[in-house]
């Protein structure tokens, strides 16, 4: 007996819909509710602080030193005791001995009395005995001296009169003084997990002594592309052969979404290679193209033989011959190849998918608005539709419903909008979410 015939009759009890169409298609809903009871973060990875910025905390992570761990300068100056330049004014002003200087790292070594000074640059240890930094510019200097220069070398010295200045003004206690601890106390929370860790967040937690950060792990994601008229990217056209377009834009948003992307070429319409590439070392498999009803659409009926074909065919416009379902560990969608379609059921499902597993928030990463609809959109009930907008101002202008294979019409768009299964669409002038 055939080898083609023997698979046929092994797997006789799976649906087959290529070249019979859908006998129903599931709600959006419904597809959701499914996908979303398979959902939770992966486990946690500890990364280098350098690797973590995008990254979702597993754990809370407290600071155990003080930022600043010392009193230091906030401006260049003199570092005084505040009550050395009392009743200091332009017209009265009141000398000072510099006996030497504190810079960052290299700070004064001795304690400093009332009417002496230090001269400090900004970040530098205040001296023992200071409380106050006298800024440059309150200070007279000496006739014949060049001035205060932060870049002169001096040596650091130890109680011996090496200048005099004088105090043009007085300065309070504290005053431009960073204090011990005052951005971040020992003990302090940090960040709790869940937290979404930003650039800045990367900083401080540099600033703490932090090397090392606890994440959930970033899913593994693998795109199947099929198709033997697709050339790869970076192909020119020719003949009936078609570049391939789903793939740069699929490992985009895959990226976005916080996935680690494995695309190691077109797949060929051929079951043994579809159904490795299925298998691939992933959290996550992605399939553009033979997700539907031809003759040719294997990976739907590859993923019922051998895993779980949960949802096939779902009530919206485009994407409905969507698919998915797990394959062992792995979570499995099978995405038409139309470009728009394509990224519709990326947006809906598989993004949902790779953000959750990842630890991020299921929701769109889309900001939303809302304005007036400039012409009507009519949909059936029993079907979402997803249309695409231009936004010109409080104006909604829709571009297209249809046209799943026009992927430049999501160029040209701002936005889309969701017209309900239950709604037969909306009128002109309506005020509508996009």
């Amino acid at each position: 007996m055939p080898d083609s015939l023997m698979k046929d009759r092994e797997t006789e009890s799976v649906d087959d819909v290529r070249m019979r169409g859908f006998a129903g298609r599931q709600t959006v809903e419904a597809a959701l509710a499914w996908l979303d009871g398979q959902l939770q973060p992966l486990g946690a990875e500890l990364l280098p602080l350098s690797a973590s910025a995008g990254r979702v905390l597993t754990s809370p992570l407290v600071s155990d030193v003080d930022v600043p761990g010392f009193d230091r300068a906030t401006m260049d100056g003199y570092a005084v005791a505040a009550d050395s330049t009392d009743g200091a004014t332009p017209y009265s002003p009141l000398p000072l001995d510099v006996i030497g200087d504190s810079l960052p790292g290299r700070p004064f070594p001795a304690s400093v009395g009332v009417g002496q000074a230090v001269r400090i640059m900004t970040g530098a240890p205040l001296p023992t005995g200071c409380d106050a930094v006298l800024p440059a510019e309150w200070v007279e200097q000496p006739a014949g001296t060049a001035g205060f220069d932060r870049d002169a070398p001096r040596p650091n010295l130890a109680g011996r009169r090496e200048s005099t200045v004088s105090a043009l003004g007085p300065v309070s206690p504290g005053k431009h003084v960073g204090r011990l601890g005052e951005d971040i106390r020992r003990g302090t929370a940090l960040f709790a997990p869940g937290r979404v860790l930003r650039p800045q967040d990367l900083g401080v937690l540099s600033s703490v002594g932090i090397s090392r950060v606890p994440v959930f792990r970033a899913p593994r994601v693998r795109l199947v592309v099929t198709g033997n008229e697709v050339l790869p990217s970076g192909s020119r056209p020719h003949g009936h052969h078609i570049v391939d377009a789903n793939g740069p834009m699929l490992a985009a948003l895959v990226e976005r979404d916080g996935g680690r992307v494995d695309f190691p070429g077109i797949v060929p319409d051929e079951r043994d290679a579809i159904l490795e590439a299925l298998r691939a070392e992933a959290d996550v498999v992605i399939v553009s193209g033979g997700s539907s009803v031809g003759i040719e659409d294997l990976a739907p009926r590859l993923l019922a033989e051998h895993g779980q074909l949960a949802v096939h065919g779902i009530a919206m416009r485009p994407s409905s011959p969507t698919g998915f379902g797990r394959l062992e560990h792995r979570l499995v969608f099978l995405l038409p190849g139309n470009p728009v379609s394509c990224l519709c059921a990326y947006d809906f499902f598989a993004g949902r998918s790779v953000r959750a597993l990842g630890g991020l928030a299921k929701a769109w990463p889309y900001r939303p608005t809302r304005g007036r609809l400039r012409r009507k959109i009519s949909s059936p009930i029993g079907r979402l539709d997803y249309a695409r907008v231009r936004v010109d101002g409080e104006t909604v202008d829709p571009l297209a419903v249809g046209g799943a294979s026009v992927l430049s019409s999501t160029t040209r768009a701002d936005g889309f909008l969701i017209v309900p299964a239950d709604s037969e669409g909306f009128a002109a002038g309506a005020d509508v979410k996009v």
